[in-house]
């Protein structure tokens, strides 16, 4: 292992965090390397729904939606069930906005419209290709000459000062072998989560046992594991969930299918629903996997298919129709057979809640709006019918390691791991009991910016 590399700033992971934070350090005049230990960059982001939440953009104002900064956090708060940090709220709330415009300096394009999704009272989902994101960023750090990437290098070990305990590089191995990278002024972690590590899973996300694991197959932990290796303190462990509206069959599309966010009903298998439709969908796959089988179909009727979004794929009815995956009827009763649900029950739950809508209370759980705090309620009337069989994936891990406002990884006697910084799904937090529509993918280019700062300021 004689070779040495060396850099001002270290990011370990090839994601929208990691390039995020990258091209930030550059534009700022340091040197950075990247290591991606797969062959191609994109994780997870690059997998991932392409969804932003941002507030008080110009998209926003250009169609009549009144957001800001403050309804954004209070979202967020909201969601995170007091469990959450709230100074990492206020710190995606504080930068999001810059965000927005620095994505669009450098010539990211998204779609025209704007939906309301998890956790939003306002329409703020701002969506755009997660692949080409993530190739964007790519090519604007190779444009500064300032940022080397080096893929199928893998991050294997953190090295710390002997006197002060600094971190001040890592042990990696490529396709030539191991080697020593030394990082001037610090390493930012950007490694993604750990879906596709079983025994991180079945140690942290037991109830998650019957879930679909759904993530980029680098996505093990491993710089989670580095820094508790250093004594680095962890959040959010305990709230790993999956994401309602996976198709437990369809193994093409990994995207959920949030029909519910439009009007549409959840039904166990015994016809009954189960819960407030309108929760962010963390805590729907939640309670989806404690139904029979753990699973459940979305019904919904001709109005709401019709008000599907094809330009967000959480929102694509059209396509998932074209693909069958919905199964369709004329009739309720004859929707009830093929679903194999009892027919007097499905009948009854549907104008139960038909009931709900026109009286406008919800007694049974209590819900008031379509996501969230946002959108009237639907009726369920018109044919055809239809129902998309639905469990929980968990996507992402969204928890692991705590983090204070300007991204250092903090240990578990609440000090400073001095050199080590972390962004994206690596760090634990922000979420806290549920989650928002974009603000994962937010949450890795935003802190991955803010953590790029941090790195070069000291």
């Amino acid at each position: 292992m004689s070779r040495i590399m060396a850099a001002d700033i270290v990011v370990v992971g090839g994601g929208a965090a990691g390039f995020a934070a990258a091209l930030e350090a550059a534009e700022l005049g340091a040197e950075v390397l990247v290591l991606e230990k797969l062959s191609e960059t994109g994780g997870s982001s690059a997998m991932s729904g392409g969804c932003l939440a941002f507030a008080g953009t110009d998209m926003q104002r250009e169609q009549g939606i009144e957001d800001n900064a403050a309804l954004l956090a209070s979202d967020l708060k909201q969601l995170g069930g007091g469990v959450a940090d709230d100074a990492l709220i206020d710190v995606y709330a504080e930068y999001q906005l810059e965000t927005y415009g620095w994505l669009k300096a450098h010539g990211q394009v998204f779609a025209s419209g704007l939906e309301a999704s998890s956790g939003q009272s306002v329409p703020r989902v701002h969506t755009l290709d997660p692949a080409d994101l993530v190739r964007l960023l790519a090519a604007r750090c190779r444009a500064t000459g300032k940022v080397t990437l080096l893929t199928g290098t893998a991050a294997r070990r953190l090295l710390r000062d002997a006197a002060g305990g600094r971190v001040t590089g890592l042990l990696a191995e490529g396709p030539d072998g191991a080697f020593e990278i030394q990082a001037r002024r610090g390493v930012i972690l950007a490694s993604g989560g750990f879906s596709r590590n079983p025994e991180l899973l079945r140690q942290f996300a037991p109830a998650c046992e019957h879930a679909v694991f759904v993530g980029g197959d680098g996505n093990v932990g491993d710089g989670l594991r580095m820094a508790w290796a250093l004594g680095a303190d962890m959040r959010d462990m305990a709230q790993i969930k999956g994401t309602f509206g996976k198709h437990p069959t369809d193994e093409l599309n990994n995207h959920s299918c949030l029909c519910v966010y439009k009007g549409a009903i959840a039904v166990n298998q015994d016809g009954h629903r189960f819960v407030n439709e309108s929760l962010s969908y963390k805590l729907l796959g939640e309670a989806c996997l404690r139904q029979p089988y753990g699973t459940a179909f979305q019904l919904l009727d001709a109005s709401i298919m019709a008000n599907g979004d094809n330009e967000v794929r959480i929102l694509d009815f059209e396509r998932r129709l074209e693909e069958g995956l919905f199964i369709q009827a004329d009739t309720l009763e004859e929707l009830a057979r093929q679903i194999e649900v009892p027919e007097m029950v499905l009948l009854k739950t549907v104008a139960n809640y038909n009931g709900f809508v026109d009286a406008g209370e919800d007694p049974e759980f209590s819900r008031r709006h379509l996501v969230h705090n946002h959108g009237a309620l639907r009726r369920i009337e018109t044919a055809p019918f239809y129902a998309y069989p639905s469990t929980a994936a968990v996507y992402g891990t969204y928890c692991g390691l705590r983090v204070d406002p300007q991204m250092h990884v903090i240990d578990v006697f609440d000090e400073r791991i001095e050199g080590l910084l972390a962004a994206g799904e690596v760090v634990g937090g922000f979420h806290g009991n549920a989650y928002m529509t974009g603000s994962a993918l937010g949450k890795a280019l935003i802190f991955g910016r803010v953590a790029a700062r941090t790195a070069v300021a000291e």
